[in-house]
């Protein structure tokens, strides 16, 4: 049934999912997904146990700027909006529009990735913020880094996706794969939610 979908042409209603391989991958997926809730949720709870541990060094309240953090929270949010696009696309079986949307996605997670490397120079220069200047220091720069290197992670493998697929269409055995990157861009901006909420606002308001 898959080859014969595949020689028409046309995708299946739910492409992501329609062949053995493709429901296995959403599977494993789920798993290595819990498996990184459980660690983000470690670094969120070691970064509320030190958040106050500042020793003589700056607090969240002096060196948090919420338009900044705003500023990236809405690019970041915009970019789950922009991959929910490239995967209706996907549906649809036009595979130019969904490669267009999802290099709007990773131009946007860039674009993050940038403001977020100039934030973490400024706390650098401007305050003497440094990794190993407290715990708090210490606590932050791990759960937000690690957080950014998802991000780095995340583009990467659409991009290796965008680029390996350029010239072989959607067909049932690539369409599992952008799918479950799609899922995995939607974790990371989930997860920056809440870094938002706990690390900034929190720390902002003391």
């Amino acid at each position: 049934m898959a080859e014969d979908v595949l020689k028409s042409g046309n995708l299946p209603e739910n492409p992501e999912r329609a062949t053995l391989e493709g429901r296995n991958k959403f599977m494993g997926f789920w798993f290595f997904l819990g498996g990184e809730v459980v660690l983000f949720a470690s670094l969120f709870g070691t970064y509320l146990a030190l958040r106050n541990s500042t020793v003589d060094g700056p607090t969240g309240q002096e060196i948090f700027g919420l338009g900044l953090v705003f500023l990236m929270t809405v690019i970041l949010l915009t970019s789950s909006l922009t991959s929910v696009y490239a995967m209706y696309h996907m549906k649809n079986n036009d595979f130019k529009k969904m490669q267009l949307w999802l290099g709007i996605t990773v131009l946007l997670g860039f674009a993050f990735l940038g403001l977020e490397i100039y934030e973490f120079v400024h706390y650098v220069n401007d305050y003497g913020f440094g990794f190993s200047t407290s715990a708090f220091s210490t606590a932050f720069y791990t759960l937000v880094g690690f957080h950014g290197a998802h991000v780095a992670f995340g583009l990467l493998w659409i991009i290796s996706l965008m680029i390996r697929n350029r010239k072989r269409g959607l067909n049932l055995y690539n369409a599992p794969k952008f799918y479950i990157a799609s899922l995995y861009w939607h974790f990371i901006d989930v997860v920056w939610v809440f870094i938002f909420t706990v690390v900034y606002l929190m720390g902002k308001v003391g």
